[in-house]
């Protein structure tokens, strides 16, 4: 009898690896979008956002968020390079010459093609993102007068530069792109859908990726524009 971990590990698990935390990493981008929001409020309410994520359970659950995710994108990049490099080198054992659309329950797309491409740069620019905002580039926080972290302020003079701005609407359009194959294709991968409703997923991930590209993009350019908070009342 197969162990788990083989089973687990074997191309079809890696699939299923794939599509869970597929589905997790969406999640938490669509709930990461929503808190990012508050960057429209106002300094002060994206600080009280980010300072309740910091203190939620005595500061534990942050730290509990964040090796969990970590957990999850390890486990997301590994199976599905090892997939990916996998069905490349069948696909040449089977002498394809054209890459296309095979019908049926094959969505050969740009997004589908590119997401080993597009998933490397959004990899870059989560570790560019966490080094930025989350360490302000090594540099120490600013605070508030109340003694807690100005995080809008950080968020406002890393957008103020305009190469890391449009690197991240280019991060966010590859995301949106990522996103597009990877809503349906992770349905596909649990074995969750057939012929039938494979169409309506695949206009569900379009909308999916659409809402979710646009509130990222939106956010940088805004920032860039008018995020920076000495120019803002009650500005620190």
């Amino acid at each position: 009898m197969s162990s788990f971990g083989s089973v687990a590990w074997s191309s079809v698990g890696k699939k299923v690896i794939t599509g869970l935390t597929g589905f997790l990493l969406i999640g938490f981008v669509a709930v990461h979008l929503l808190g990012n929001l508050t960057l429209f409020i106002g300094a002060h309410a994206f600080n009280e956002y980010a300072h309740f994520l910091e203190s939620a359970v005595h500061g534990w659950l942050i730290y509990a968020f964040e090796v969990g995710l970590i957990v999850i994108f390890a486990f997301h990049i590994v199976a599905a390079v090892t997939v990916a490099v996998a069905d490349k080198m069948a696909a040449r054992k089977q002498g394809y010459k054209y890459a296309r659309n095979a019908g049926g329950r094959s969505r050969k797309t740009l997004a589908s093609r590119s997401m080993i491409i597009s998933g490397a740069v959004i990899a870059f620019f989560v570790i560019a993102h966490i080094f930025l905002f989350k360490f302000n580039a090594g540099n120490p926080l600013p605070k508030n007068e109340d003694g807690t972290k100005d995080l809008f302020s950080v968020v406002a003079k890393v957008f103020e530069d305009p190469a890391f701005t449009g690197f991240t609407v280019l991060a966010m359009i590859l995301l949106g792109m990522h996103l597009r194959h990877g809503f349906w294709s992770a349905f596909q991968s649990l074995g969750w859908t057939n012929d039938r409703w494979l169409p309506i997923l695949t206009r569900a991930a379009l909308v999916v990726s659409i809402v979710l590209a646009i509130g990222f993009i939106v956010l940088p350019l805004y920032m860039h524009l008018n995020g920076n908070p000495h120019a803002m009342p009650g500005g620190h």
